[in-house]
């Protein structure tokens, strides 16, 4: 292997994807189980490697020289080879720098609490003693000096809270580290995971009009140090709007008939994403049409089922997602959704709507616009975008197109 990442489980990486935006090189995910790490590490057989879980502090004892940066946090991802000799660095630093500077999350004079105790909780801490944080407390499970913990810290009034523990990574997207309830005089969230794109840690931030992010903007800036270190050269390239949106879903919804289906195939087509439909998924898990369903189970059947599509569906990426006229229905879905996704309501004038026998609760004149009535509201507070769908398919299509392209997806 000449340059890549090496962790115990990568299955769900995005660091051969971000590092192929970045530069020309081949970079590959390693594997490595906790007994055959030191027998790798003794080879030397690479050019230049990124470490994470478990194993950013298991590397140190091999290492010839460590940079002043990864000395301090006692933590190590980043190892070049040179003739022979490993130099350690960490660039986890300026990735979490990086992505507080640029969503301007201001650390100074504030008190910060930070999530757990490993590794990033250290780059963490020193990141935030760098931006002049006014007091840093770490929360931890572990008992330990320095550490709080989770109930001493409902004690506390933090104004940024820093998570650098996995809690709410896929697949256990429904998690969350702490219930932000609990706190009244947090100003913002930082979040290192990135699989989801949005935690539910920062998606209940965002519901309490708090400012929040997740951490892909930390693995893109942090890849970019490496390669610099790497190569020994300058990265000028800014790929991270391009690989944020590649990853990114474009979810549609709106009434039956506003054009979910057709819009949503040519958009996959266009920006190369893969098309799944809702409807089509719940059919195929119930092995009989929607009426049907309707018609021998009723209405709850039906939404439980398409709760269960949503939810797996959520956990995807960079798909374009069209859904059911009522998934909005259910409050937990458009969250689901919204981790991975950026909602666009396809507002289609109600005269402009028509029945069809397959759609059970609009299929005739009067329930379609009891419907349209119901949930344009709903749609309108679930959605990230909503595009006038007015006009011809490929009007419509160009506005959604830059709908989802242009929305702010900074915090």
């Amino acid at each position: 292997m000449k340059y890549g990442l090496i962790g115990e489980k990568l299955g769900h990486s995005f660091s051969k994807v971000v590092h192929s935006k970045i530069t020309d090189y081949d970079y590959d995910l390693f594997e490595i189980a906790r007994p055959d790490l030191d027998a790798f590490m003794q080879k030397r057989d690479f050019c230049g490697i990124n470490v994470t879980i478990p194993y950013k502090e298991a590397v140190i004892p091999y290492l010839d020289e460590i940079s002043a940066e990864a000395k301090s946090i006692g933590a190590v991802n980043t190892i070049v080879n040179k003739n022979g000799k490993l130099y350690g660095y960490n660039t986890d630093f300026y990735g979490l720098k990086g992505l507080i500077e640029y969503n301007n999350i201001e650390i100074k004079n504030k008190i910060v609490l930070i999530l757990g105790s490993g590794g990033t909780s250290k780059t963490a801490n020193a990141v935030c003693k760098s931006l002049g944080a006014k007091e840093i407390f770490i929360a931890s499970r572990k008992d330990g000096e320095g550490f709080v913990t989770y109930t001493e810290a409902l004690k506390l009034k933090p104004e940024i809270i820093i998570n650098t523990t996995p809690c709410g990574m896929y697949p256990n997207n429904s998690d969350t580290p702490i219930n932000l309830e609990n706190f009244s005089s947090i100003e913002a969230v930082v979040d290192v995971v990135y699989n989801p794109l949005k935690t539910r840690l920062v998606l209940d931030a965002h519901k309490k009009g708090i400012k929040a992010v997740g951490g892909l903007y930390m693995l893109y800036m942090q890849a970019v140090k490496a390669a610099e270190i790497f190569l020994e050269k300058e990265i000028t390239t800014n790929a991270f709007n391009e690989i944020f949106k590649d990853k990114q879903s474009l979810v549609l919804i709106g009434m039956p008939s506003c054009g979910k289906t057709t819009l949503g195939k040519l958009l996959s087509k266009e920006l190369g994403k893969t098309f799944v439909d809702t409807d089509d998924e719940i059919v195929k898990a119930a092995n009989m049409p929607i009426p049907e369903i309707f018609e021998k189970f009723g209405e709850e059947y039906f939404r439980d089922l398409e709760a269960k599509v949503v939810a797996e569906l959520s956990t995807k990426q960079g798909l374009v997602i069209a859904t059911g006229g009522g998934v909005i229905l259910r409050r937990e879905n458009v969250e689901a959704l919204k981790q991975n996704g950026s909602i666009i309501f396809i507002d289609r004038p109600l005269d402009l709507l028509i029945t069809t026998d397959d759609r059970p609760l609009s299929s005739s004149r009067e329930l379609l616009e009891k419907r349209y009535y119901e949930r344009y509201a709903t749609y309108c507070l679930s959605c990230d975008v909503r595009i006038n769908a007015d006009s011809d398919t490929n009007t419509n299509l160009k506005r959604i197109k830059e709908g989802f392209l242009n929305e702010n997806f900074g915090n």
